[in-house]
């Protein structure tokens, strides 16, 4: 992944821009999406900012669609593949979501894992968050995965896993979430890298310069 030190610089400068407001976090049906650039993740910094982008786009687009307080949706995008999670009232609703998600600009694929029936409360998504926290511990606290190569979100205590990976990869992580208390069931998504692609990754990942330091002034 090759950054240059000016797009580098350009990217921390938006984060901060960002963490001043509230994280640059978009609310819809009560689903709370943060978004926030790694320099360790293993999509580059553009797709990272088009998958925030189409997360932006698609709840957008929901909040237009459905009254508010009628559907409960968590949107997540990973190298523009959306997975769309949580309830809605009616199979239709179901239906229209996914619609709305695939016409987005920039979605390549959808997941829809939307179940019908009643919206789950705060008490299951405090539950959910602790749950997907208590998932990426165990994988950062895992050998044979780098820092930032799985992103992971939990909904109805379900753990997505999405990531640029190779086959080993993609097993430890698997196996690991499926150990975690709380875990009901490991989906993965995960966008399968050759050996010759990963090896090419890693190289790359190692010779990519650390992001420069953001100034003083900026650094708050």
């Amino acid at each position: 992944m090759r950054v240059t030190v000016s797009l580098f610089r350009s990217v921390l400068m938006m984060v901060a821009s960002c963490t001043a407001l509230c994280s640059c976090i978009v609310a819809f049906g009560g689903a709370a999406l943060g978004t926030a650039l790694v320099a360790t993740d293993r999509r580059s910094m553009g797709i990272q900012l088009e998958d925030a982008q189409i997360e932006h786009r698609i709840n957008a687009a929901l909040d237009e669609h459905f009254a508010r307080e009628s559907v409960y949706i968590d949107v997540t995008s990973y190298n523009q593949k959306v997975l769309l999670a949580g309830q809605v009232p009616q199979e239709k609703d179901r239906g229209d979501a996914e619609a709305i998600a695939a016409s987005s600009e920039g979605v390549r694929q959808v997941v829809n894992e939307l179940t019908i029936g009643s919206m789950s409360g705060l008490a299951n998504r405090t539950e959910d968050t602790a749950t997907a926290g208590k998932v990426r511990s165990a994988l950062l606290q895992t050998p044979g995965l780098p820092n930032g190569a799985v992103k992971v979100t939990c909904t109805d205590g379900a753990i997505y896993l999405f990531g640029r990976v190779g086959s080993a990869e993609a097993e430890i992580a698997q196996r690991t979430a499926s150990h975690v208390g709380g875990v009901k069931r490991v989906v993965a998504l995960f966008d399968l890298l050759t050996d010759a692609e990963l090896a090419q990754l890693q190289r790359e990942t190692q010779t990519t310069p650390a992001p420069p330091a953001l100034p003083a002034a900026e650094a708050h």
